[in-house]
């Protein structure tokens, strides 16, 4: 799968690239879109305690459930992580309450801020930013929120519309006592990526950036989440190589996106990967786990991953 390379890039000796794929793996979060609380139990089996696993907020489900898997992360000696959608909060009331169910039957501190799927909104929150400037999340014991990033653009948000709103979230944070940082939207392209966090550190930002990598799962299970996520740009590196039903059918992993990331300068400042678990949470957690400790080998087209 071919990708861009950046131009400053310069590969690492072997030692220094394994120890940098190791860090990643090692500090990587995770995302869970459940919607059975016992599968929750099994999760320790993969990730060491205090993971940060992110609870996605699915569509159709309440807020209640969202809490609900955050106390069973907890429970779990995990570390909850859940998304807050602003768009799908009818009132700051029904944002208060989420927030302090997720405090009290959760000890939630860390969250993820997004705007929501939802494009009309259902209550008066129509951007995370407006959400954010409320005071809510520090109000019910928020320590850390995380925005998100798009190293592949945006469907519907111009490339300077993201900028502004980035740049005003993280000012309030900072203002306001919250350690902010970054989680990108899953990306194909590592040169892309890169590129992304080298501007982000060239306009003088320096919080943390977590890299979000799709997690294994088959190729046509890949291609439908990228096109329905708006993912358009690096698409075209997934799907490079001539389709058939048994590529189709294989299954991936982000091995040549992270290589491509730990080898070049700008990925000497990314804090960690984000994975996105498409093909199931089990997978894309015991190659984490296999990645973490070393159970790997490199090349030039990624790793070879003993899972």
């Amino acid at each position: 799968m071919p990708t861009t390379a950046t131009p400053a890039a310069v590969a690492p000796p072997p030692a220094a690239l394994r120890e940098t794929i190791v860090r990643l793996a090692r500090a990587a979060s995770i995302e869970t879109a459940t919607r059975n609380l016992a599968e929750i139990d099994g999760y320790g089996a993969w990730l060491a305690p205090g993971s940060d696993v992110y609870a996605t907020w699915l569509p159709g489900t309440s807020y209640h459930h969202l809490a609900s898997v955050a106390k069973r992360l907890r429970e779990q000696g995990l570390n909850p992580v859940p998304h807050i959608a602003a768009r799908r909060f009818a009132s700051p009331a029904a944002a208060a309450e989420f927030l302090a169910l997720l405090r009290d039957e959760a000890q939630v501190t860390r969250v993820l801020l997004v705007a929501g799927d939802s494009r009309v909104p259902v209550g008066p929150f129509d951007s995370s930013v407006a959400l954010l400037e409320t005071g809510l999340l520090e109000a019910h014991g928020i320590a850390s929120v995380g925005f998100a990033g798009y190293p592949d653009g945006h469907p519907r948000i111009a490339a300077a519309a993201l900028d502004a709103a980035r740049e005003r979230k993280l000012a309030y944070a900072a203002a306001n006592g919250l350690d902010a940082f970054l989680v990108t939207q899953f990306c194909f392209d590592a040169g892309a990526i890169l590129r992304w966090v080298e501007r982000l550190r060239a306009c003088g930002t320096p919080v943390p950036v977590r890299v979000g990598v799709a997690g294994i799962a088959t190729i046509r299970m890949l291609l439908g989440y990228a096109r329905r996520c708006g993912i358009g740009n690096s698409i075209r590196a997934l799907g490079a190589e001539p389709i058939s039903l048994p590529r189709l059918l294989t299954r991936r992993g982000p091995e040549q996106v992270v290589r491509e990331v730990a080898a070049a300068p700008a990925g000497a400042t990314v804090a960690g990967l984000h994975c996105f678990p498409f093909g199931g949470f089990a997978p894309t957690a015991r190659w984490l786990q296999a990645v973490a400790a070393g159970r790997f080998r490199t090349d030039e087209a990624g790793l070879v991953v003993d899972v």
